[in-house]
């Protein structure tokens, strides 16, 4: 497992408008750089992306926060949240932290929560880059909603996060992962709090990220791994195509493709970065 990587970013906490939000922080702020920040998938957390952390610390300032309900972080207000809420609650976590713009990188649902932010603060988002994107169920009946989210709700409430753990995290990988990988997406997706989980469940049913992908005219780029079994290439595709851009295929990759491929995604995020900012001038994107 990355215990020895992860014990060189601890995880620590902030006081904000929203509440405590955990974190954890890696680099320095430079003005030729952008910050990245990157916002985790619901059975998962701030110390899933330790990999990247540890690599792209030597350029910029990179941040892995908590969701709400998640580690330390306080919970929404809602028991049945929309994307907002959440995106309220990182607003509040970047004014705390300094970060006034930077690059966003979402995961699965962490996507929705980076696309709900960028429509609603388009100035603050330099590029969004949305990897394995959740869409959301926003849009379909209140029948599908309803069900997609009353079925993970039953799987939450009968097997607790061990259980998700031990019956889940292999849905996450693909058939090339390392035993190191699989361990580190099931000790990740044990430590999920169950009530932080409902609320994000209930995120997901409500959210509609094409939709909000569509408000936000920035730099956006969407990726997937080939063998995600959770969001396929043809899941994602409907979100590139909202976006505009054009859908990039991580081989021998699955839906957590930044744990066991982590050189492979840290350098389409670098890319992603570098790309924005060769356009700066004077820190600012052109």
């Amino acid at each position: 497992m990355n215990i020895e990587t992860l014990a060189r970013f601890p995880d620590t906490h902030i006081d904000t408008a929203h509440g405590i939000t955990g974190y954890r922080e890696a680099g320095a702020s430079h003005p030729r750089t952008l910050p990245v920040v990157l916002l985790h998938g619901i059975g998962s957390g701030a110390a899933s992306w330790v990999r990247q952390l540890d690599v792209l610390a030597a350029k910029r300032r990179v941040l892995a926060w908590d969701a709400p309900g998640y580690g330390v972080s306080t919970r929404v207000t809602d028991e049945s949240p929309v994307a907002r809420d959440y995106a309220n609650a990182l607003s509040a976590w970047l004014d705390a932290i300094g970060v006034d713009r930077c690059v966003l990188v979402g995961h699965s649902l962490g996507a929705i929560i980076a696309g709900s932010f960028a429509a609603r603060a388009p100035g603050r988002v330099a590029g969004l880059l949305l990897i394995s994107p959740a869409a959301g169920y926003g849009a379909a009946s209140k029948q599908l909603r309803e069900s997609k989210r009353d079925a993970r709700l039953k799987m939450l409430n009968e097997l607790g996060p061990q259980g998700l753990a031990r019956e889940r995290s292999a849905n996450m990988l693909s058939p090339y992962a390392d035993e190191t990988a699989r361990e580190w997406v099931r000790w990740n997706m044990a430590r999920v709090v169950p009530e932080g989980y409902a609320q994000a469940t209930h995120l997901l049913a409500n959210a509609d990220l094409a939709a909000d992908i569509a408000r936000f005219h920035g730099r956006i780029a969407v990726a997937v791994g080939a063998e995600d079994a959770i969001t396929p290439p043809a899941a994602c595709a409907p979100i590139a195509q909202a976006a505009h851009v054009s859908l990039q295929v991580i081989p021998r990759a699955g839906h957590a493709g930044y744990v066991e491929s982590p050189a492979a995604y840290t350098a389409l995020i670098d890319s992603f970065c570098q790309g924005i900012e060769c356009h700066m001038k004077d820190g600012v994107p052109q």
